[in-house]
């Protein structure tokens, strides 16, 4: 019989890789860019102005509401002198009567209306206030102190009205709780005059 041809030896493939030439999933993953998640939110860093523009900011809001407030600043709507002063001295009653004779003009555009008047003495020591005197009694102090009457003009009293560009030439009486000697040596005198419809009184100073 002839001879028999040999069969090649099968190989039989080896089903595991080597360990080496396995890849693993970590392999496989590609690294990106890093990302810092800190800045995908709202910081001031990244959403306020600088700090040198904002202080900029509100320094000229400030100089602006300060130039609004000065030129919109209360003014009296009035002026005039204090003209003349006499005094004498009470007795008995530590007090000094005093007799401020002034002068009131309206420079504004309407009707001023008096609602108060008010005397203020300024010592070296002390400031005092007195309400004006009623006008019914000038003649009863007049006669009391004829001293009084030196330079003065008729009773100006609360309630008067002052159409715009009048003047009128008045006098009030004040007493103030000190002796005559320390009247003498004040500091200022002054009529404080506040209408009815005005946020400052008209102030007349000597």
């Amino acid at each position: 019989m002839p001879d028999e041809i040999p069969k090649p030896p099968v190989v039989v493939p080896n089903a595991a890789a080597p360990a080496s030439a396995a890849s693993t999933p970590s392999q496989n993953i590609q690294s990106g860019p890093t990302i810092n998640i800190a800045d995908e939110f709202g910081t001031a860093k990244r959403n306020l102005p600088p700090a040198a523009t904002v202080l900029i900011t509100l320094l000229g809001v400030l100089v602006v509401v300060a130039g609004i407030s000065f030129l919109q600043r209360a003014r009296p709507q009035g002026s005039g002198s204090l003209d003349n002063i006499a005094a004498v001295e009470i007795p008995g009653q530590n007090a000094t009567l005093v007799a401020l004779t002034f002068t009131i003009r309206n420079e504004g555009d309407k009707t001023i209306w008096m609602r108060s008047i008010q005397g203020k003495l300024k010592t070296a020591s002390v400031e005092l206030s007195g309400d004006a005197l009623s006008a019914v009694d000038f003649e009863r102090y007049y006669q009391a102190f004829p001293a009084l009457k030196s330079g003065a003009q008729p009773p100006f009293t609360p309630e008067t009205k002052l159409q715009p560009g009048e003047e009128v030439k008045g006098t009030v009486l004040v007493s103030f709780p000190v002796m005559l000697d320390v009247f003498n040596q004040r500091q200022s005198i002054s009529l404080a005059i506040q209408p009815y419809d005005q946020p400052v009184p008209v102030v007349l100073s000597k």
